[in-house]
């Protein structure tokens, strides 16, 4: 059975594993971006959509449940004031990871996760080529049809 089994092990203990995640969500917050294996990345993008959207519900118990993860006031302030009321609009999302190199020393994949731009549209306008636009044509007067 595979209870309790869900996140990543990051061959860590449990301890040194929450006390890592915390300390890269909150630099995440303070920085806007980090680099960091894609490992890593993928599981700190959960733990800071969760904390996006208790910024959003902006109340006294969203702000203690996310003092309990973020570690610096200074991080909280700033996911309460700018970052929660940008993402009013976004429903999920609010991260994107991109692949940047592999790491000299052990070839372990590099990731930058960032916060997405808080005015950016919801959709996935980047993915795959552009449809064609076609220009429809102007309607034809009376004089084009008689030649």
């Amino acid at each position: 059975m595979r209870h309790l089994k869900k996140g990543r092990e990051l061959s860590r203990p449990t301890a040194h594993r929450i006390a890592m995640l915390r300390n890269l969500v909150t630099s995440l917050f303070e920085h806007g971006r980090i680099q960091t294996t894609d490992t890593r990345a993928k599981e700190l993008r959960g733990i800071a959509d969760r904390m996006i959207t208790l910024a959003k519900k902006n109340t006294l118990h969203a702000k203690r449940l996310a003092a309990r993860t973020v570690r610096t006031r200074e991080a909280l302030v700033k996911l309460f004031d700018e970052i929660g009321p940008g993402f009013a609009e976004r429903h999920g999302g609010y991260t994107r990871i991109i692949k940047v190199k592999t790491r000299h020393g052990d070839a372990a994949p590099i990731s930058l996760i960032e916060l997405m731009p808080a005015g950016a549209p919801a959709g996935k306008a980047g993915k795959g080529p552009a449809a064609p636009t076609v220009k429809a044509a102007a309607p034809k007067t009376k004089e084009e049809f008689e030649k």
